[in-house]
């Protein structure tokens, strides 16, 4: 648990850069498809920064050419222009919010589905290498921080340039003395900007940091929430959450006090520009340099300087959490999947064969490199034969089915399923033929019928029902009050472990794959049940290759092989009676685990 706690942190240490070109060129292309989209945000917004910039200058004309004069006609056309401005602003600001948010919206809707995509096609053992919390933050959180980059980042960053570059336009093209006078408290305001940076940097990383350090630790203590309970360990667990959260809540205190103070010394230097503004303007107005609608203009523009470049401060933690996120989730849509398609071709030794013929062929295997738990492993089992693979904890078994269904693949040697090398086989055809049943099985939320047809477009109600009446699934289902349309909670809490079992029976059934793997349970079921799960194995298996990892003895007994593995090896091979008879690691085995299994 430190150690994956550890390894957040360390990801989140290196990943705090505030901006990246390499990264921002990649976030843009995401706008390709909306590309008429944001042309029109970008002309409204055009529009709208025009419509606020003219509104100061109407007032100047309303000031110099009418009210001091009192020159009444023609005031009414001024006053009409900055109501007509003020509805268009309003109307201008709606469009670009409404159509920037909807944009943001879009673009995370196509990145999620582009990882959850991506998700599926990578191999097993890069989620056994990944936390889920890690991948649960990079689909919710990272992708929602991108959203705040196109909703509030890019696009209003231009939106604030082009309104800060228009305002100084129009305050040099009125006044340049008084415009450059107002510029005096650029360099006040740059440095106050470099200072919050570097300190709301470290806090904000902070934040991130302690945040996945409470998702790791939450997703594991609810997962493991039976162990914590069975051992008290509530009490112990609070403490290192208290510690965690704690952590986490002063670098957002830290966070809110840096935002505190730095936007209340923004407005204390706007109070400064519009001193110098009054104090210099003033002294011109007296030189009748100046006239007076040009000095009110110049406030109004003042106050309209100021809120940009506020907003552009703001936008700094937006494009510093979006950097950080979009490395992260690029560094995921850019992990390769390991388990590639070969081309398609005659291997040299490969044989066709009737349909659910499988062979190993001096396989070797390893999780972790020059660790092998498999070591040249050669079997073959004919189309229709049922095979029962028995061994000891750690010898190798799981290992086989995982390569067969090529959750891995090989290190050296080949599998030929039907003939064919498998890694020449497209993974949705190979994966179509075969048909595993886990001990632990996995029922998704919803109905019974949908766990069985899995939504498969080729699997009809009735053929769904067929198959549960087959395996004897129907004698509890036909019980339930809404039958097969009974909801089922998530991984199928409040059904019992031999219902759950019929459950993944009757869904391998109604997939009708060529190849049949069992895991066998250990859990004790009760005599009816377990006869129903008796019954209903036979009719399964029946004309189907089946490959059983065996904890019954009446399995192994009606195998037509044993394949007997021990420390990643395959040491006989036989029927019970032939391994019986040679008294070798198979009978030592029987002798210990199944001689006194009732077998009825």
């Amino acid at each position: 648990m430190q150690d994956a706690l550890h390894e957040y942190s360390e990801e989140e240490e290196e990943l705090s850069k505030i901006y990246d070109r390499t990264l921002m060129r990649r976030l843009l292309t995401y706008l390709q498809p909306y590309r008429w989209e944001v042309v029109l945000i970008m002309s409204v917004t055009s529009l709208a920064t025009a419509a606020r910039l003219a509104m100061p200058y109407l007032t100047k004309l309303a000031i110099d050419n009418h009210i001091r004069p009192k020159q009444i006609d023609g005031l009414e056309n001024i006053i009409s222009f900055l109501v007509g401005l003020t509805v268009l602003g309003f109307f201008f600001g709606y469009i670009e919010i409404f159509r920037l948010e909807m944009l943001g919206k879009k673009i995370t809707y196509d990145l999620r589905n582009e990882i959850f995509s991506h998700l599926q096609k990578l191999e097993v053992a890069f989620f056994d290498r990944t936390p889920v919390g890690r991948l649960m933050t990079r689909v919710m959180g990272d992708v929602t921080r991108l959203n705040d980059l196109y909703s509030e980042g890019i696009i209003a960053t231009f939106a604030n340039l082009l309104t800060i570059f228009g305002i100084i336009g129009v305050m040099l093209y009125i006044n340049w003395q008084l415009a450059v006078a107002i510029f005096l408290v650029f360099p006040i305001i740059f440095g106050m900007t470099i200072v919050y940076q570097i300190y709301s940097r470290r806090a904000f990383r902070d934040q991130r940091k302690f945040l996945a350090q409470i998702n790791a630790f939450l997703q594991e203590s609810i997962s493991g929430m039976t162990t914590i309970q069975l051992f008290t360990r509530e009490m112990r667990n609070f403490k290192h959450f208290q510690e965690r959260n704690r952590s986490y809540f002063n670098a957002s205190l830290r966070s809110i006090f840096y935002f505190a103070v730095f936007f209340p010394m923004i407005e204390i230097t706007a109070a400064l520009a519009t001193a110098v503004v009054i104090w210099y303007g003033c002294g011109q107005i007296i030189q009748n340099i100046l006239t007076f609608g040009d000095l009110i203009a110049f406030l109004q523009y003042a106050q309209l300087l100021f809120w940009p470049i506020r907003e552009l401060s703001e936008k700094y933690t937006i494009f510093q959490n979006a950097m950080a996120s979009s490395e992260r989730v690029f560094d995921l849509l850019d992990t390769k999947p390991k388990i590639e398609v070969q081309q398609a071709q005659n291997l040299p030794g490969e044989k066709k064969d009737h349909e659910g013929t499988i062979e190993f062929d001096h396989v070797w295997f390893a999780y972790n490199e020059g660790d092998s738990v498999l070591r040249d492993i050669s079997f073959e089992i004919k189309a229709g034969e049922k095979v029962a693979i028995v061994g000891a904890t750690g010898a190798g078994k799981t290992s086989i089915i995982n390569l067969l269904c090529r959750f891995y693949d090989i290190d050296q040697g080949r599998i030929l399923l039907n003939g064919k090398d498998i890694r020449s086989i497209p993974m949705p055809e190979l994966r179509q033929q075969i048909g595993l049943i886990q001990q632990d099985i996995f029922l998704f939320s919803g109905k019974i019928e949908d766990n069985i047809h899995l939504k498969h477009p080729q699997i009809s109600t009735q053929q769904a029902i067929a198959s549960a009446k087959e395996v004897h699934l129907d004698h509890f289902v036909s019980k339930m009050d809404d039958t097969y349309q009974t909801e089922i909670k998530e991984a199928g809490s409040g059904l019992s472990v031999g219902q759950k079992q019929l459950v993944s029976f009757a869904r391998a059934l109604a997939h009708n794959p060529s190849i049949l793997i069992l895991d066998e349970a250990t859990s004790s079921v009760d005599t009816e049940t377990e006869r129903l799960i008796q019954d209903a194995l036979s009719r399964l298996m029946k004309e189907r290759t089946t490959i059983a990892i065996a904890h019954r003895l009446s399995t192994i007994q009606n195998a037509d092989k044993i394949l007997v593995m021990h420390r990643g090896k395959l040491r006989e091979i036989g029927t019970h009676n032939e391994l019986i008879n040679q008294r070798g690691l198979y009978y030592r085995l029987y002798q210990l685990q199944y001689k006194d299994q009732d077998v009825g």
